[in-house]
């Protein structure tokens, strides 16, 4: 008698193909305290945040978000609920950050994509966006039901052949600094031919937004370029939660009419937009980002001197370019031992072979942290014959 395959047998059938390919991925037990965590109770130097100013850890803004805490949620979408006073003040303050008509608060960054690329486009559009672009903005494109044309990374030449070729309604879409090269789109560029090209140029700016450019507005100011629409989230150099789109007054109507992702879904809690209120005026001071510079720098030549290949990174994200997601793996683990919380990054979020560690810096770590991280990923790469010297 032929046994009957279980309904859910594919389940089992594709996790062991993961194991195999060293691809599994399983959630750590993790305890944050600043600049260190408790990781599956063992406390390590933390370089997987991008709480990159350490604004969660601020107690002026906590105590702030303990204020405002009158209700959990407002429990329902803005346009049924209507909006808390404290969401459009919010907007005003983001607005004038990205110096932008108008901003338009939401859930998350990944929301955020997703509702500004499907309601700007459609069948009629085509979206051109940079092959290393995150998964949000993915996903976003091919919800959209526009066509899609994908150019190399930075690669400004072939973006303007696709766009010379193209007729109708065209977007182009870009991370500003990449999460996870840590490399910043050539801004300068892509802005100039989408504008000579007639297309509509999107930037998502998670992780340059609050860290660098003029008045820390981001890496549309720090090229010194405006883009249609910025989009950003508020959980990267705010330390808060949440997403925000900055563009055109009647883009943000249209978000507010034709998102999906904003129509359905509930609103932000007030009390976490009085965090990003409150998170607001520390960023922009200056001096936290002072000390992620000087954290930025001394890692990064920490890291070139032991041999070990970073990419092209200009920013707080360091990528630690293993290639074999197994030798990945067992760096994290190796890490993780000597008490240096650093977790690999393997395929579908890079590609297949490309696996590295993502190590994100903050203004919260001390040198003495850093020097501590460096003497473990000496001894792991040695190890590991990751490393040259």
């Amino acid at each position: 008698m032929v046994s009957k395959q279980h309904k859910t047998d594919f389940i089992d059938e594709r996790l062991a193909s993961l194991e195999k390919s060293n691809l599994y991925r399983r959630l750590k037990a993790v305890d944050v305290r600043g600049p260190v965590a408790i990781v599956n109770g063992r406390q390590a130097i933390h370089l997987c945040s991008n709480d990159y100013l350490g604004l969660s850890q601020n107690k002026r803004v906590i105590a702030k978000t303990i204020r405002a805490l009158r209700q959990v949620s407002q429990c329902s979408s803005r346009l049924i609920a209507g909006n808390d006073p404290k969401i459009l003040k919010l907007e005003e303050l983001l607005a004038a950050h990205r110096r932008t008509e108008s901003a338009l608060v939401c859930p998350t960054g990944y929301a955020a994509n997703l509702g500004v690329i499907t309601a700007m486009a459609d069948k009629n559009s085509t979206i051109f966006s940079d092959e290393l672009n995150h998964a949000s903005i993915i996903d976003a494109c091919r919800l959209s039901g526009a066509e899609i044309k994908v150019f190399a990374h930075n690669d400004v030449a072939r973006l303007e052949d696709l766009l010379r070729q193209t007729a109708g309604r065209k977007i182009v879409v870009t991370e500003g600094i990449f999460s996870m090269d840590g490399d910043a789109a050539n801004l300068k560029e892509i802005c100039a031919v989408a504008e000579k090209h007639d297309a509509i140029t999107v930037v998502d700016d998670a992780h340059g937004d609050f860290v660098i450019g003029p008045n820390f507005s981001g890496t549309p100011a720090s090229f010194g370029v405006e883009a249609d629409v910025h989009i950003s989230s508020m959980s990267k150099g705010l330390g808060c939660f949440g997403g925000y789109v900055a563009a055109s007054a009647k883009i943000r109507e249209l978000l507010i009419n034709t998102s999906r992702q904003f129509i359905y879904t509930s609103a932000l809690p007030d009390h976490l937009c009085a965090a990003a209120t409150a998170a607001i005026p520390i960023a922009k001071k200056g001096n936290l980002q002072k000390r992620l510079y000087r954290n930025i720098d001394y890692f990064r030549r920490g890291m070139e001197k032991l041999g070990f290949s970073l990419g092209n990174s200009a920013s707080q994200i360091i990528p630690v370019l293993v290639g074999d997601e197994r030798k990945a793996v067992m760096l994290s683990q190796d890490l993780l031992e000597q008490g240096v919380f650093a977790q690999a990054v393997r395929y579908p979020t890079v590609r297949k072979g490309s696996a590295r560690l993502r190590v994100s810096l903050t203004s919260m770590h001390t040198q003495k942290h850093l020097d501590l991280a460096l003497a473990a990923f000496e001894k792991s790469g040695k190890k590991l014959g990751l490393t040259y010297f």
